[in-house]
């Protein structure tokens, strides 16, 4: 199969480019001018437009479960919304039922991601340490997982001990891998939820003032301080508190290997969202909670400035129905929101259209960091030779609302519904083939799992 793009606007991360891009058996073979059109089976002109490689969202929950039942996408309705959005490749998580291996849970969640639509990876989560946890660590990587998740909150559930956080630490730090971490301190945060509790205060707009910003701040500061000791590279997910910026940027700035993601959420949405009756509010409850507009802002330097590298979604949506089952207790509403078809054009509309950050910047941030951080540079994340043929032709000019009556996802609620965006995918090509036109899927091609590089070789290029 031979696709050609004519007259492309390239935007990669360090370059912005005119030219022609051929598409071979599903890699990027030519960048050229004036590619001649004999013998291609199918050519697209891209004029007007923008070239950026396909999206890569590194933290979604997929076919989650829960004790309101499963998440509503699963990784085929999710992985549709994706690609409408213009994201070609997804991260999700592996986690373990206690007492499992990390081997047998990613061979489980392999299966359930089989049904995928893009190509997709995992990070693996130790909930707990066993004498074959440092065994299993060490297989996953040779699978091809570098990245594991550990979780400071919810220590009921998946969450772990500082002294478990840093034998992962220990053993992921010398095999080469990356640890990521849910930032947030379980046990003040269990404190104050049982105290809202027995005063009564049970509606969703307790859940923000039961998971203050600096128990995500301190949070953070310990991680980073663990990973400085293990000599381990760490990565903090959906950061959402200004206050947590100041450790990220310290520890950057003193060279150690400390990378940061953040979310759509916590950039356009702010806690007045819980003011309001059940059914306007649980959607919004989401775990870090939604902060003030003066987070948002903090949040919004942070990505220009590059002290936030990379933008995911943490797409994991429940229905109404399902968030009611915490209708008289917020502690037992589902935590989680949809976004994943929203970040490219939410960016686009309100980052580069309003000059907070740069095109390059803009592809940096949903693309290539997580490319590069996560082991898939140059395969994902750039336009060049020999990368494969994951593509979005992004109409700069197109208009929309988002609502839940048009929106992809499995959901009958959307945080960002009325929001108005300008730009969006108007083709996509995944393994060199179309499978978006015009904001309609036309060709349900199947993802693959991807194994990724040891995260070590990465830092020393």
């Amino acid at each position: 199969m031979k696709l050609l793009i004519k007259n492309a606007f390239i935007i990669n991360a360090d370059t912005s480019i005119e030219a022609d891009i051929l598409c071979e058996n599903g890699l990027i073979t030519k960048i050229e001018n004036n590619l001649p059109a004999e013998g291609i089976d199918e050519t697209i002109d891209a004029s007007g437009c923008y070239v950026f490689p396909g999206g890569i969202d590194p933290h979604v929950h997929m076919h989650l479960p829960s004790h309101a039942g499963y998440s509503a996408d699963d990784f085929s309705s999710g992985s549709k919304a994706a690609l409408l959005g213009g994201t070609t490749t997804l991260i999700d998580f592996v986690t373990p039922k206690k007492g499992q291996s990390l081997t047998d849970a990613l061979v489980e969640r392999k299966k359930e991601a089989a049904n995928s639509l893009i190509d997709y990876s995992f990070h693996v989560s130790p909930i707990e340490w066993r004498e074959t946890t440092e065994q299993e660590i060490k297989d996953c990587i040779k699978e091809g997982i570098t990245s594991f998740k550990i979780y400071m909150a919810y220590k009921k559930a998946i969450g772990i001990e500082n002294e478990t956080i840093s034998k992962v630490m220990k053993v992921v730090g010398e095999s080469g891998g990356l640890v990521t971490a849910h930032c947030e301190l379980g046990d003040e945060i269990e404190i104050l939820r049982e105290n809202f509790a027995k005063e009564g205060k049970l509606s969703p707009e307790f859940h923000p003032l039961s998971r203050p910003a600096n128990l995500e701040a301190e949070a953070v500061k310990e991680f980073i301080e663990m990973g400085k000791e293990a000599n381990c590279p760490v990565y903090v997910v959906h950061v959402s508190a200004k206050e947590s910026l100041n450790y990220i940027y310290k520890a950057q700035q003193q060279k150690q290997e400390v990378f940061a993601e953040t979310c759509p959420q916590y950039l356009f949405l702010d806690d007045s969202k819980y003011q309001g009756n059940f059914s306007q509010t649980a959607p919004f409850v989401m775990s870090p909670s939604l902060r003030k507009e003066a987070d948002n802002k903090a949040i919004w330097e942070a990505i220009t400035e590059e002290t936030i590298q990379t933008i995911g979604t943490d797409h994991c949506p429940f229905s109404l129905q399902q968030k009611e089952f915490g209708k008289d207790d917020f502690r037992k509403i589902p935590n989680g929101a949809g976004g994943v078809e929203h970040r490219l054009s939410l960016l686009f509309t309100y980052g580069v259209l309003e000059n907070r950050i740069t095109l390059n910047q803009f592809v940096n941030s949903t693309s290539t960091q997580a490319a590069k951080i996560f082991g898939l540079y140059p395969q994902k994340g750039v336009i060049q030779i020999g990368s494969d043929a994951d593509l979005v032709i992004w109409n700069p000019k197109k208009e929309n609302t988002i609502s839940v009556k048009t929106h992809h996802m499995n959901c009958d609620s959307d945080i960002y519904e009325g929001i108005t965006t300008k730009g969006a995918a108007k083709y996509v090509i995944t393994k060199g083939k179309f499978v978006v036109e015009k904001r309609k899927l036309v060709l349900e091609n199947r993802g693959s799992f991807l194994r990724r590089k040891n995260t070590v070789n990465l830092f020393t290029n």
